[in-house]
């Protein structure tokens, strides 16, 4: 009986902690993603926040915009579509039935070996929810069957799955297409259907050079070729002459031609008497001729054109943009300019290019055209007539450098070469400094970020934003009412800042909006970036996990309740002090 008698009370207070415990387990692995205090209720936000507030968690991207175009924000239907980026707003994707079976499917542990074994492959490195991807399938499959038994392959790589095969590749956008020839790539440049795709690569397939043997023939290219690479060889056929045609099928927009007839080659500027293999590169552009002094050899063969193909000076036009913007030399010098002063300036400018053939784009932008010089201008933060130089890396880090001093050819050649050697200070656009910035959300600008948002005694999170960015219009609202939230947090700071007409080297965006967060303590290192539901709770969650200096929200106060006998005008009393406290007004407006 005794031994009964202490099983039940061993029972009853297993089951007391049981239920003791029970409700502090619940609640941790409910809250597991962030240490809340015990006594704190976030019920208030939830219950005040309405699903009009809650904004997409993803970056906003221009629906036909890439996000790594050399000017980002210039609008693309002006400039072209270079880089597509699928926008990730449809219902999640469902994956359309297509017969890709001649579509070789690449993963990391068969890529360098297929590569290898295969001398011309397409690749396609795709998402699976890229709506550009979806369009683009059923096209590339119908290429792979119809160039089936031609002496290429057509595969695919699923970017989501293959991480490290895209960053090595260089994937920063979806669909990205590449072609490879002995294991060499380049971008494909053609259009997104079946019969552009078939038409190009049974160019890049083929002899990839023709002949020249009559002087008519000669005549006839070079009046209506505006690059002709011709090869003044020993023979049509043989090793000189699959050295030349593998170098053309690395340059995409250069027709390569070869001869045996002195008189040809004369007609090409060429001496009759020259020794042989000998190759000459003609343009209608200033500098017209360019000859090779290399071995001849595919590669040499193939850097001697792609230095010299581009002309000194590239006007930027909406024709000439795409050769500005897929060009291997990310390097730019721009020269901004009215069109009435540019022949002052031009010509040193065009002389100073020659000394950096295939290491820099000298690009000229007349700043008085309206349709695509003033709006490049704008992006650069250029105004006036001119003349203004500026540098420019591309898309590798788009840091920007301002050349100051009178536009003559040494000077441009010695910013060039400073330019090159990674010697001058880069320049960051800015607004001016606000006069006042009391608001809940700190206003940032260029000029002010590293004293609000790198003051190392603040937590700071920073949105940055476009005005014209519809995501961005969507989470204000969220973002004001959770500054007004932490507005008496002294050691929080809440922050936006204009992304088009301001940059800081630590305010680096993949789209509108980018939200950064800068924990106070650790302003050296990479902020980190805010990948969370775009609702004052979440961003309150985030907040509190991640702050460097501990911080509480007090839950507003309520008014308590009146008693029976209280009159009206007391309620109305009531309601009036309750309105004064700066937490009860938080819960009006949220």
């Amino acid at each position: 009986m005794a031994s009964f008698r202490f099983f039940i009370a061993i029972s009853l207070v297993s089951l007391i902690l049981i239920s003791t415990l029970t409700p502090s387990i619940s609640k941790t692995a409910k809250n597991d993603d962030v240490e809340l205090d015990d006594d704190e209720d976030l019920r208030f936000l939830e219950e005040t926040e309405g699903k009009k507030d809650a904004a997409p968690s993803h970056s906003h991207f221009n629906e036909e915009d890439g996000g790594d175009d050399e000017y980002p924000d210039l609008d693309d239907e002006e400039f072209g579509n270079y880089h597509d980026f699928d926008d990730s707003d449809s219902d999640p994707y469902k994956e359309p039935e297509i017969d890709d079976k001649d579509v070789v499917v690449l993963k990391e542990g068969n890529f360098s070996d297929f590569i290898e074994k295969n001398k011309f492959v397409m690749v396609e490195f795709y998402a699976p929810w890229c709506g550009h991807c979806q369009a683009l399938a059923p096209e590339y499959a119908a290429a792979a069957t119809e160039l089936k038994g031609e002496e290429v392959v057509l595969a695919k790589v699923d970017a989501t799955e293959e991480n490290e095969l895209a960053q090595e590749y260089d994937v920063q956008g979806f669909p990205t297409v590449y072609f490879f020839v002995d294991g060499e790539h380049k971008p494909y440049p053609g259009a997104r259907n079946k019969e552009a795709i078939v038409t190009w690569i049974k160019k890049k397939i083929g002899p990839g050079i023709s002949n020249i043997t009559t002087i008519d023939e000669a005549e006839r290219i070079l009046t209506s070729e505006s690059k002709v690479a011709l090869g003044y060889l020993n023979s049509l056929v043989g090793p000189e002459s699959e050295e030349i045609a593998a170098a053309s099928r690395l340059q995409d927009d250069v027709s390569f031609y070869q001869t045996v007839n002195p008189d040809v080659a004369k007609l090409f500027h060429l001496d009759p008497q020259v020794k042989r293999p000998a190759l000459v590169l003609v343009k209608m552009e200033a500098e017209k001729i360019s000859y090779f002094d290399g071995q001849f050899v595919k590669t040499a063969i193939s850097e001697f054109v792609f230095s010299n193909k581009l002309p000194l000076i590239t006007i930027f036009t909406r024709e000439s943009a795409p050769s500005i913007f897929e060009s291997d030399i990310k390097k730019q010098i721009l020269m901004f300019a009215a069109s009435n002063i540019s022949e002052k300036y031009l010509p040193s400018f065009q002389e100073a290019a020659k000394s950096f053939k295939g290491k820099l784009i000298f690009v000229y932008v007349q700043v008085d055209n309206e349709d695509f010089g003033r709006p490049v201008a704008d992006y650069f933060g250029v105004s006036g007539d001119g003349p203004k130089l500026l540098a420019y890396t591309g898309n590798d880090d788009a840091r920007k450098f301002v050349f100051d001093g009178e536009v003559t050819l040494d000077k441009i050649k010695a910013f060039g070469e400073d330019f090159i050697e990674d010697r001058l200070k880069p320049f960051y656009k800015s607004e001016p400094i606000p006069e006042t910035n009391d608001g809940d959300v700190k206003v940032v600008v260029g000029n002010n970020f590293d004293e609000i948002v790198l003051d190392e005694s603040k937590d700071v999170l920073l949105e940055i934003y476009a005005p014209w960015c519809g995501h961005c219009q969507a989470l204000e609202p969220t973002y004001n009412k959770l500054a007004k939230h932490l507005r008496g947090i002294d050691s929080l700071v809440i922050a936006k800042m204009d992304g088009t007409t301001n940059e800081h080297p630590r305010a680096k965006s993949d789209g509108f909006p980018t939200i950064l967060f800068f924990p106070a303590g650790n302003k050296s290192f990479d902020p980190i970036t805010v990948d969370t539901d775009r609702t004052v709770v979440a961003f309150y969650k985030f907040l509190k996990k991640h702050a460097s200096i501990p911080f509480k929200l007090q839950k507003p106060v309520s008014a308590p309740k009146a008693e029976a006998a209280s009159t009206p005008e007391t309620k109305g009393e009531e309601s009036k002090e309750s309105d004064k406290s700066g937490n009860g007004g938080l819960k009006d407006e949220l």
